[in-house]
C-alpha cells in the first residue's frame, strides 16, 4: 500500500520561504510522479507543482511558476517543494499526491494516494 507523508510546514512572514517534504513508502518510488496540491479554506483543492518519476520532467501551475521548486531524490524517496516569495494567498494545507496519471493532470479526484497534508501559514 502506497503511503505518502509531508513535513515542513510552519508560519512564515510575507517574502518568507519554506521546503516542504513528502516521504514515500510502499512501492518502487521511482516508478510514480509526485504532485503536490494545496487547499485553503472555503476552497477547492488546487494543483501547485508535479514531477515525474524516472525521468524528473517537471510542472508548474501558474501559482508556482517562478516562486517554487520541486525536486526529488529517489535515494532517500522523497519528494520536495521549495517555496520562496511566500504571500498570504499562499496559506493553505500542503498535499503531496500520486496516482495512475503520472504529470498528465492536476485534477484532484484522478489521484489514488494522498497524504494527510501539512499546514503553512503567511501572516505578519
Amino acid at each position: 500500500q502506497v503511503q505518502l507523508v509531508e513535513s515542513g510546514g510552519g508560519s512564515v512572514q510575507p517574502g518568507g520561504s519554506l521546503s516542504l517534504s513528502c516521504v514515500f513508502s510502499g512501492d518502487t518510488f521511482d516508478y510514480y510522479a509526485i504532485t503536490w496540491f494545496r487547499q485553503a479554506p472555503g476552497t477547492e483543492r488546487e494543483g501547485v507543482s508535479c514531477i515525474a518519476g524516472r525521468f524528473p520532467t517537471k510542472y508548474y501551475t501558474d501559482l508556482a511558476k517562478g516562486r517554487f521548486a520541486i525536486s526529488r531524490d529517489n535515494a532517500k524517496n522523497t519528494v520536495y517543494l521549495q517555496m520562496n516569495s511566500l504571500q498570504p494567498e499562499d496559506t493553505a494545507v500542503y498535499y503531496c499526491a500520486t496516482g495512475l496519471y503520472g504529470c498528465g493532470s492536476f485534477v484532484p479526484l484522478e489521484y489514488d494516494y494522498w497524504g494527510r497534508g501539512t499546514q503553512v501559514t503567511v501572516s505578519l
